[in-house]
């Protein structure tokens, strides 16, 4: 299977600004009863699931980075190390679970915009710099963890996780 890494990057510029000003607004608008309303399918407050949301643009670097390093191993490395990731699920869903419940419930709303805003913007400039030959690095990932994980993903396909991972949990969003 050959991975080229080509990618739109237009319109994954368009789509994490379209994320990051959509957070933005959600955030705004939602009033302090709507974000402590549990959420549609989670276990989840509205505020907890958008932190969770946020989450997903935060772990952009490490998956990056991740996705670089392994690239340059043997294959049999990196389906090894997705076999392992997939075996961990359960302690990975504890950790998520809390992780978004924690930082959605202490951290103030004002501090999540920023905090978006300024994810969203390094994201922007790190998809500047890649090229060709950067966006078609890849690696296997753990497809238990999260149902956008794919068997293989290049760094081109990570930068459209956020978003998608966005939108999905964006219906789930119990706000008026």
């Amino acid at each position: 299977m050959v991975h080229t890494g080509h990618v739109d990057t237009q319109a994954v510029h368009d789509d994490l600004e379209r994320a990051r000003t959509t957070f933005r607004t959600v955030l705004s608008a939602a009033t302090s009863d709507e974000l402590r309303r549990p959420s549609n399918g989670t276990r989840w407050t509205n505020r907890q699931l958008l932190f969770h949301m946020l989450l997903g643009f935060l772990i952009m670097r490490a998956l990056v980075a991740l996705t670089k390093l392994v690239s340059l191993l043997p294959a049999w490395f990196g389906r090894g190390w997705a076999r392992l990731l997939n075996a961990a699920t359960m302690p990975f869903d504890a950790v998520n679970f809390l992780g978004s419940w924690l930082g959605g419930s202490v951290m103030p709303r004002r501090a999540m915009v920023v905090l978006c805003d300024r994810t969203v913007a390094s994201l922007h400039r790190r998809l500047d710099r890649e090229n060709s030959a950067t966006l078609a690095k890849g690696m296997p990932y753990p497809t238990r963890w999260d149902p956008f994980f794919r068997e293989f993903m290049t760094v081109a396909d990570l930068y459209r996780f956020p978003v998608r991972h966005f939108d999905f949990h964006r219906r789930q969003l119990s706000l008026s």
